[in-house]
């Protein structure tokens, strides 16, 4: 599968964004998708997975309350919806996919990534 990642930008802090992944190919609904972020002079983080129907969603703490995962199958797409952002979301946001069953926080669980898109809050 092939992820492309699109949707990031330059925003004000309180405001919002959604990122989109657009993944080829027709075995979408079998993936766990996954979204990532890595900061400057950080590790990739995880930020947020969904199951493969999207009945099960899974956040890091920080992001609990004002981002939203969700997945549309009839358009291959894996969205985040980001509200309230801060200057610390501030990262370079990567959606991955995964092949097994359950959704997890490891980059490990995940073996497709896209090229990311650039997420960027000013105070």
């Amino acid at each position: 599968v092939q992820l492309q990642a699109s949707g990031g930008g330059l925003v004000q802090a309180g405001g919002s964004l959604r990122l989109s992944c657009a993944a080829s190919g027709r075995t979408f609904s079998t993936y766990v998708m996954g979204w990532f972020r890595q900061a400057p002079g950080k590790e990739r983080e995880f930020v947020a997975a969904i199951s493969r129907w999207g009945t099960t969603t899974k956040y890091t703490d920080s992001v609990k309350g004002r981002f939203t995962i969700s997945r549309d199958r009839a358009k291959n797409t894996v969205y985040l919806q980001m509200n309230s952002l801060k200057p610390e979301d501030t990262a370079v946001y990567y959606c991955a996919a995964g092949e097994g069953e359950s959704i997890g926080s490891s980059s490990g669980t995940y073996d497709y990534w896209g090229q990311g898109t650039q997420v960027t809050v000013s105070s």
